[in-house]
């Protein structure tokens, strides 16, 4: 069992050669961008399941190592957050004056993105959400939170069989840029978790639309591992762009490890617990179980994941 993928020859630790013939990997492989790991499992005879290829179906998604972490991911960025603005969250009224209450934006609203809205709402902050899919408006206003609408129409199109959400038409990401970069320049925090599955992340926030934000306020960059989305982004630095902080950690989960291991170790358990014998005690994989076979990368010499040979 792993946390982040298996070390390779090319890293200050070769992990594959401590590792027996046919032994079995379990771990976050991050496998839709480390294709050539891959092949090297392959060649050592290395049976690896790559938890981030979990299928998101009901039954897995006590399995679903993403979505534990995302959920960390979320809380910890709206405290990230906190802790780089010069200013309460929730409104004050005191007799020396009111302090209004902050204003916080998240951008994409998988799982990192509703925890962070209910996180911001908890913390009394006025909060307005964006998704390029149209379904989870509903989830973000019963939350609390507004949600922005940028096209309606196109929005109801934009998600994949798997949950996910598509690449959008240059059209749609022009009107887009647009309807943001007016909502942005008045918000305090803005929290950006959008990821398209072995892509880099979308930019959706310009170096304009930071320097439209007053002075003091945070962007949180949940999406810095893959490159950002932000412009101005610095992978695991806060950056000050002009009295803006832009918030770059790729490991927030890990900046909550109790947390974080508990529930990436309960995901492990669950995904292996229904292939053991309840007579012999013995682990007796399903090759066929849809949570098995769409894990599975790498067995008797080969890469057999449809979806990690067909990326380049």
């Amino acid at each position: 069992f792993k946390i982040q993928r298996l070390m390779t020859s090319s890293d200050p630790v070769d992990e594959i050669s401590m590792c027996k013939k046919d032994a079995m990997v379990l771990s976050h492989m991050s496998a839709l961008v480390t294709k050539k790991d891959s092949e090297e499992y392959a060649k050592a005879s290395l049976t690896t399941f790559a938890m981030d290829l979990m299928p998101r179906i009901t039954r897995a998604q006590s399995m679903d190592v993403l979505s534990s972490q995302s959920n960390l991911s979320g809380y910890q960025a709206v405290i990230k957050g906190a802790s780089n603005f010069n200013s309460a969250f929730p409104m004050m009224m005191t007799a020396a004056g009111t302090v209004a209450p902050a204003k916080v934006f998240i951008m994409g609203v998988g799982v990192a993105g509703l925890q962070a809205i209910a996180t911001a709402k908890r913390m009394g902050a006025i909060v307005t959400a964006y998704d390029v899919r149209a379904a989870t408006k509903e989830q973000v206003e019963s939350l609390g939170g507004k949600f922005l609408i940028v096209d309606e129409e196109a929005m109801k199109e934009a998600e994949t069989s798997g949950g996910y959400a598509k690449e959008m038409t240059e059209e749609y990401k022009k009107k887009e840029q647009e309807v943001i970069k007016k909502h942005i320049k008045d918000q305090d925090i803005v929290i950006t978790t959008a990821l398209i599955p072995g892509r880099p992340a979308p930019r959706l926030v310009t170096s304009e639309m930071v320097k439209s934000m007053r002075t003091g306020s945070v962007v949180v960059d949940l999406a810095a591992e893959m490159g950002g989305n932000c412009e101005l982004t610095k992978r695991n630095e806060v950056f000050d762009a002009d009295g803006v902080k832009i918030v770059g950690f790729d490991n927030l989960p890990g900046e909550l490890p109790k947390d974080a291991s508990t529930l990436f170790a309960k995901n492990l358990f669950n995904f292996l617990s229904p292939h053991v014998n309840s007579e012999t005690k013995s682990l007796e994989l399903d090759w066929e179980d849809e949570t098995v076979k769409n894990t599975l990368v790498t067995k008797d010499g080969s890469i057999v994941s449809e979806i990690v040979k067909g990326v380049s």
